[in-house]
């Protein structure tokens, strides 16, 4: 019933083959699906992954996720598409790696070229993430803000424009349900934490020390997530 996929945006092409089960009946509603970590070794993929899929499929109303028992197909009528981004831009997992690279090079840049008014508006945007820490939707506007201020300290308006691009692919209904499991308080102190180790690397003109520091920053940021999948599947296998 389930085919072994090849290695590309996995985790769109999971969500398809599940969802071509569904239209053709094979998978009835009220029926249970397998465990993730048994999907994730019929499909030969991670169990993030599969995760990632069943979320996709979810936010569309095809599946229920019932927490402590199981994945179901669920009988209530499916929402209209336009769950993932059209442009095939990539998993969170992906996008993460991407940002990695790109924006561990632009701290370090910024670390060559920083300015007390570039340092004064990144503190003043630390200063307002700390006191919205129980707010995820500011929260959130403080992140990109933050990591959109260091590009501007390079003086690039494309560099600038990039990094908020590439951070607002997470604005959908997809990456919004995604970001429920695990982001919080918890999660965006963490963040704000490394944020500051960020600023004061850039702040000492230290680009060594800045790259690391944003390198390190989003690769916590992949941890966590994955981590989060892990608690959920351990939760309900």
């Amino acid at each position: 019933m389930f085919v072994a996929l090849e290695p590309r945006r996995l985790y769109r092409q999971v969500a398809e083959q599940i969802r071509v089960l569904i239209d053709t009946g094979e998978l009835k509603p009220g029926s249970r699906l397998p465990p993730e970590r048994e999907l994730a070794e019929r499909f030969s993929v991670s169990r993030p992954t599969v995760r990632e899929a069943l979320i996709v499929l979810e936010v569309e109303g095809r599946i229920q996720i019932r927490m402590g028992s199981g994945v179901y197909i669920s009988s209530a009528p499916k929402q209209p598409a336009g769950v993932l981004p059209n442009d095939e831009g990539g998993g969170p997992l992906e996008i993460l790696q991407a940002r990695c690279l790109i924006e561990s090079s632009i701290a370090e840049e910024a670390a060559r070229l920083v300015t007390p008014d570039g340092i004064a508006r990144i503190d003043l945007l630390l200063e307002r993430m700390e006191q919205s820490l129980d707010d995820g939707p500011v929260a959130l506007a403080c992140d990109r803000d933050f990591h959109t201020a260091i590009a501007d300290i390079i003086g690039n308006s494309a560099l600038k424009h990039f990094t908020g691009l590439i951070y607002d692919t997470r604005m959908s209904p997809y990456f919004t349900k995604l970001a429920s499991y695990f982001e919080g308080p918890h999660t965006w102190k963490l963040a704000l934490e490394e944020h500051r180790v960020i600023r004061d690397a850039i702040a000492a003109g230290d680009p060594a020390a800045a790259r690391e520091a944003m390198r390190r920053h989003l690769t916590l940021a992949q941890k966590r997530f994955s981590e989060s999948f892990e608690e959920e599947q351990t939760r309900e296998d």
